[in-house]
């Protein structure tokens, strides 16, 4: 973007500070109407609908995307370089917590993913070296080629699901100045529904790895997004599947980062702002999309390895379709990224920001009416950039974790520019079959 679009797209989103919308803090979600006027000077996006799928390397996904930051090859353990190979999108699960990244990354070096286990301690071998034949994952090829690529988009953290999840509400896990949450509870769900005795592991600033040393997984030590948005007025919803408690316990807990948040867990909250993931198809197309939404697929259509299914590519397009033919479209932005690595190669060392990282990169696909097509961003980004752009469009003020760092994704805007129509994403499945899928009650990930 020229310097001229970046400081149009700057002012358009500090013009909104005193425009946000939606309902009062603590109430129930009220969707910002369709229609609603913004002062000409505005940015005209009133909705950021993030889409979080599962355990992804950027070169896992779009390795041979053209002009993209991808390779062909890679290199083992030894100094040996070897070429990808194409696989199937549903495959074996691979090892991806802190203890698998720092073997990969092997100080900057990213060579020893060939070392890598199977999560069930067998040789991993040449398969982390692989990527996922485009045909498979067409709709996000489609995605990628319709709106804009992000090819340097980096976890916040080095670990994996669990604070992935929590950087995405919260941009950071820190519970005191000294240390951080890391990897994932000792039991799920990974939250205040956990069972009693679950415990939490951390590093130290001096990157000392505590395993199991830290609280029960209710969090009080941070605020999320939430606390700003509510502060605000400005409505949010956590679209997320349902989880099974334990035999006596019965259904209903919802894998959900937000479970993880005592304020929230123990609130009218989680029953006013918390859905199941499906119901972002209908909120869309009923008028009910409020302003912030986090949409977390079943692990049915999760992308995550070791899932049966390859439906997490038509689950994606059936989420943007939803929003791109319904009135929303010329006021959102939509942003389609995977929580982490997942264990697989990718060739991009990540800078070391602070004692937690940045990780390895993941897919990002930014889809909006006001981004230029097939455009490619090689903007150095991470999870925190998700926030700040949320906490401008909204004028939110900063968590002042990551968001404080990193580069906002606004910089791939351009509001000047007449908002192109939608088109629809072919997707081999269509919403009805997500609407009428029988639901796993399992969670979405375990690490």
């Amino acid at each position: 973007m020229n310097s001229v679009k970046k400081s149009v797209a700057a002012a358009a989103i500090a013009a909104l500070t005193a425009c946000a919308g939606g309902g009062p803090a603590g109430s129930a979600v009220q969707a910002l109407p369709a229609t609603a006027v913004r002062p000409a000077t505005a940015s005209p996006i009133q909705h950021v609908v993030v889409v979080i799928q599962e355990n992804r390397s950027f070169d896992d996904f779009f390795a041979t995307f053209p002009n993209a930051d991808g390779t062909k090859t890679g290199v083992t353990h030894g100094g040996k370089t070897i070429p990808l190979s194409p696989e199937p999108l549903v495959g074996k699960d691979i090892g991806h917590a802190h203890s698998n990244w720092l073997l990969e990354y092997d100080k900057g070096k990213m060579d020893g993913f060939n070392l890598e286990p199977y999560l069930d301690g067998q040789p991993a071998g040449s398969y982390v070296y692989q990527y996922v034949e485009p045909a498979q994952i067409q709709p996000y090829w489609t995605m990628a080629k319709e709106y804009a690529l992000l090819d340097h988009m980096f976890q916040t953290q080095t670990s994996g699901s669990f604070t992935a999840h929590q950087d995405l509400i919260a941009g950071g896990t820190a519970i005191d100045a000294n240390e951080s949450l890391i990897d994932y509870p000792t039991a799920a769900p990974w939250g205040c529904d956990a069972p009693q005795g679950t415990v939490t592991s951390l590093i130290k600033r001096d990157r000392r790895y505590l395993a199991n040393a830290g609280p029960f997984p209710c969090i009080t030590q941070y605020r999320t997004l939430r606390d700003l948005l509510d502060a605000k007025g400005v409505s949010w919803r956590y679209y997320s599947p349902a989880v099974f408690l334990g035999s006596g316990k019965g259904f209903g807990a919802l894998w959900n980062a937000f479970d993880a948040i005592k304020a929230v867990r123990y609130s009218a909250e989680w029953h006013d702002n918390i859905a199941p993931q499906t119901q972002i198809l209908t909120d869309a197309a009923d008028g009910k999309l409020p302003a912030m939404s986090w949409v977390v697929p079943s692990s049915a259509y999760s992308d995550h390895l070791g899932e049966p299914s390859d439906a997490g590519p038509s689950w994606v397009a059936s989420v943007v379709n939803a929003i791109g033919k319904s009135p929303y479209w010329k006021s959102t932005a939509i942003v389609v990224l995977w929580d982490d690595w997942g264990g697989l190669y990718d060739h991009v060392a990540p800078p070391q920001l602070d004692y937690n990282g940045l990780g390895f990169r993941v897919p990002c696909i930014v889809i909006s009416p006001y981004v230029k097509r097939g455009s490619i961003d090689h903007t150095q980004y991470e999870f925190g950039s998700i926030l700040k752009f949320v906490e401008q469009t909204f004028g939110l003020g900063s968590l002042g974790t990551s968001d404080v760092r990193a580069t906002s994704i606004v910089d791939g805007f351009d509001f000047t520019q007449k908002p192109r129509a939608f088109t629809t994403i072919p997707a081999e499945r269509p919403a009805s079959f997500f609407e009428h899928l029988p639901p796993t009650n399992e969670p979405v990930d375990t690490q």
